[in-house]
């Protein structure tokens, strides 16, 4: 005959090692879990790092644009010694514009690097030549008038004769451009 007690001890022993083969499949999960949660963290921290950088990298790329029309408005301000013939141009085209005629005679950059001297000449009406002086005052570079020679090319009329209603006028103009930067050199 059996023993009545060999059944119990069999399922008590397939359930002793379905719990323990159950313990390590747990932790093991359990360990599988954790190490995937800290990867996925680190994986989380990288990518909301690299997240604010490139909007970082947007900000100032939008803070660059925004600043470069402001940077091109100032910078028309200065002339550089390799933007002196553009200046010069400029100001020499401003005379057609009020029908004069005018010509720079000399450029020199003076001894303490302060400025540029500019020596012009032009000729045409009286009111020609105001108005040049006006734009040129008004121009977009900080200038500063050295000095001014204007005189009347044709003589006055002698006492009793009319005066001609558009003489011509010539003027001798000194120039001091205060907003010139000289390429290299550098302020002791």
């Amino acid at each position: 005959m059996k023993p009545q007690n060999y059944y119990p001890k069999t399922s008590l022993v397939l359930s002793l090692l379905f719990l323990c083969v159950s313990l390590v499949a747990y932790f093991y999960a359990y360990k599988t879990i954790n190490s995937n949660d800290a990867e996925t963290r680190t994986k989380e921290e990288a990518w909301d790092k690299e997240a604010q950088r490139r909007e970082e990298i947007r900000q100032l790329d939008n803070s660059i644009r925004i600043i470069s029309d402001e940077r091109a408005a100032l910078e028309t301000h200065f002339a550089r010694s390799s933007d002196v013939v553009p200046f010069l141009d400029t100001t020499e085209a401003l005379a057609p514009t009020v029908g004069t005629k005018a010509e720079v005679t000399s450029v020199e950059i003076l001894k303490d690097h302060s400025g540029l001297l500019v020596g012009m000449k032009a000729e045409g009406t009286f009111q020609g030549l105001y108005k040049f002086i006006t734009l040129i005052e008004n121009s977009q570079y900080e200038i500063e008038f050295v000095g001014m020679n204007i005189k009347r090319q044709d003589p006055l009329p002698e006492a009793g004769k009319r005066v001609a209603a558009a003489s011509k006028w010539d003027l001798n103009l000194k120039i001091k451009l205060l907003s010139f930067i000289e390429e290299g050199y550098t302020p002791k």
